[in-house]
């Protein structure tokens, strides 16, 4: 058996536990809202305890679940998509990150990001051999993604185009502007799009979040990266869910 070395968040992490007993300790380190999970919700999961609906569900999540899924993705992204299909629930946003990756990258693909980023995106890519390009962003332009800084990194073995918007760590969102400006590009030059929206509502002042795949021609390219671990304060529910074409999420459901 070979041995893995677990990754540094982990590490920090286990320090922060650690640290969390005193008193003057502000823990910044997960992005885990500090409200409380919607009465509504907590209601509705006492109730499904007490009624024992507690056993294994569709490899692919309740079809229930899927079916409000997509009637979210169709009132609030403009994306429509069919729940029995083009919808798979994940046990929170990073496992679906991680099957998308798995089942989209042979080694020596190239995967185009920004930079900062949140780490468990290089250690899915990676394990899944491929490389790693990034992209800066500076605060300067509030870590907006430049199209033109990403289209002058593309090379033959480009294959994905990961956008996260707004972003973790630094909270900047990549403008629609800019958002139509790469989804041309990804046309261009027949990138797969991964949209990571985990962070959709946290939009603030007259900044506009935009789905990468409601515009045109790009729904048959992008896969959707959402949850609502941080939506609804439930990152300890670890209920994730991705929403793209049904050859992915049926390769995803395989894994």
């Amino acid at each position: 058996m070979t041995a893995t070395t677990a990754a540094p968040t982990v590490n920090i992490f286990e320090l922060m536990d650690r640290a969390r007993s005193r008193p003057d300790t502000i823990s910044m380190g997960l992005g885990d809202p500090d409200l409380a999970t919607p009465d509504h919700v907590v209601a509705a999961a006492k109730e499904a305890i007490a009624e024992n609906r507690t056993g294994s569900a569709h490899v692919r999540g309740l079809p229930e679940l899927r079916r409000a899924i997509a009637r979210k993705l169709a009132a609030e992204n403009g994306v429509a998509v069919d729940p029995e299909t083009e919808v798979l629930v994940t046990t929170g946003g990073q496992e679906a990150l991680f099957l998308v990756i798995q089942a989209l990258i042979d080694p020596g693909d190239e995967v185009v990001m920004p930079d900062p980023r949140y780490t468990s995106y290089d250690y899915t890519i990676e394990l899944a051999g491929g490389r790693i390009v990034l992209v800066p962003t500076r605060e300067e332009d509030p870590f907006d993604l430049d199209p033109d800084e990403v289209e002058k990194r593309l090379t033959p073995k480009s294959k994905v185009l990961l956008v996260i918007s707004p972003s973790n760590p630094t909270a900047g969102i990549v403008t629609p502007a800019n958002i139509r400006r790469l989804a041309e590009i990804a046309k261009k030059h027949d990138l797969i799009v991964i949209s990571d929206e985990i962070y959709e509502k946290f939009v603030y002042d007259d900044h506009q979040h935009l789905s990468m795949a409601s515009l045109p021609g790009m729904r048959e390219r992008t896969i959707t990266l959402n949850g609502v671990s941080k939506t609804y304060a439930m990152t300890g529910w670890r209920i994730g869910y991705l929403a793209g074409p049904a050859p992915v999420v049926d390769a995803v459901a395989a894994l």
